[in-house]
């Protein structure tokens, strides 16, 4: 893609050129990558595949849509339901005694994609991968998919080096996911447009309470740890929102109660959407915690900043803090996602049983595509500054530069 100019909104590059159809990212990336779907040539005999699904990371709306497609594409092709194992509690389900692998089958799976959450249990944190690859070997596991985000990916990853170095024959399948979104190069990941539909009955109970209180102020913390593309997203398809703060763009506290006290002034009312990422370079600056996952342990902005504007508009504010979070990402998915996890689910199987390895399948430019997962693990995606999408967003609502 070529811009006027290196200033022109998305050229994020060298030359006013952008190496990658998103704008959000300028890194080194493939030219091509190898469609999804079904092969005419298959690498595995049915009857003689073992196969395991384990979910990593945090919950995500969809997760058991990815699980049962999975299972039904391996009931397709013909592998026997007792030799599909799921593994419970994420990674160390495959090596912790009190959590044993299950058998999925069709009846098991039937109707889990009308429930949130995961059948199989998850958890976040570090795995042996010398121990999965053992118990991959002793099981006699041929296909491993893998359903997580940039740690459970990072992880498949790493399963599949150990796999390849140890000599044990096993397919390493990954399927991304991130309610942020922050998947580098997929179009978006499933349980996105959920999480963004669901977010809107926040936004709106938000815009109720600021506008029927004296200069009402609402404030909606929203997931986001890196990346602002859930509180973009949502702000710009509510209609309702004043001010949105991402962690991509920083913001000069006296510059947000400023622009705060002005919508108040002009509208009697305000709403404040805020990704729980934004702020951490006031909040903690210098902090080098971390989560089991080495995830950086992030301060809460949204309680900082109900407790920061009451302070500033003392009683002259009726301040209201909404955090839907949990109840986001533990809901079942809408139509869109629910499509979209069934031909995710499917295509890690194709891609399995064409006798691809270390590899993700997601959409990319609208076309469903099989991916190395060291690409996309590379670095998270963000929302671009500079980019359209930010952009329209601010022109949308009106919200100056807070630097």
């Amino acid at each position: 893609m070529e811009f006027e100019s290196t200033e022109s909104s998305g050229a994020t590059c060298a030359d006013g050129e952008n190496n990658t159809f998103d704008e959000d990212t300028c890194l080194v990336l493939p030219d091509w990558a190898i469609r999804s779907g079904p092969r005419k040539k298959i690498y595995f005999d049915p009857e003689k595949v073992t196969a395991a699904i384990v979910t990593c990371g945090g919950l995500c709306p969809g997760l058991n849509d990815v699980v049962q497609n999975i299972v039904f594409t391996l009931t397709d092709y013909g592998v026997p339901e007792d030799q599909i194992l799921g593994i419970r509690y994420g990674l160390r389900g495959f090596y912790e005694r009190e959590d044993k692998p299950i058998t999925l089958t069709r009846s098991t799976v039937d109707g889990i994609h009308l429930k949130g959450g995961t059948m199989l249990g998850t958890s976040r944190g570090g795995a042996n991968i010398k121990e999965i690859v053992r118990r991959i070997d002793l099981w006699g596991l041929n296909m491993v998919f893998v359903i997580g985000g940039n740690g459970g990916n990072a992880a498949a990853d790493a399963i599949q080096q150990e796999v390849e170095r140890q000599g044990v024959r096993c397919v390493v399948a990954g399927v991304p996911k991130s309610i942020d979104n922050d998947i580098l190069l997929v179009d978006k990941c499933f349980g996105f447009d959920t999480a963004v539909e669901a977010a809107q009955g926040a936004l709106l109970a938000a815009k109720v309470e600021a506008s029927s209180g004296y200069k009402g102020l609402g404030i909606v913390k929203l997931m986001g740890r890196s990346s602002g593309f859930i509180a973009m997203q949502a702000s710009m398809a509510s209609g309702v929102v004043d001010v949105c703060l991402i962690p991509e763009v920083p913001f000069s506290l006296d510059k947000l109660k400023a622009c705060v006290a002005g919508v108040l002034e002009k509208k009697g009312h305000c709403v404040v959407c805020v990704a729980e990422g934004a702020g951490q370079d006031i909040l903690a600056a210098g902090s080098t915690a971390t989560d089991a996952s080495g995830n950086a342990i992030l301060a809460d902005v949204g309680t900082w900043l109900r407790d920061e504007f009451k302070k500033h508009f003392k009683v002259e504010s009726d301040v209201k803090y909404i955090d839907p979070s949990y109840i986001i990402r533990s809901i079942p998915t809408t139509s869109n996602d629910r499509v979209y996890c069934k031909v995710l689910g499917q295509g890690a199987v194709h891609g399995a049983f064409a006798g691809y390895t270390g590899f993700t399948v997601g959409l990319v430019n609208t076309h469903y595509v099989f991916l190395p997962i060291p690409t996309i693990i590379q670095v998270p995606r963000k929302v671009n500054p500079k980019g359209r999408r930010w952009n329209r967003l601010k022109t949308a609502i009106n919200q100056p530069d807070l630097v």
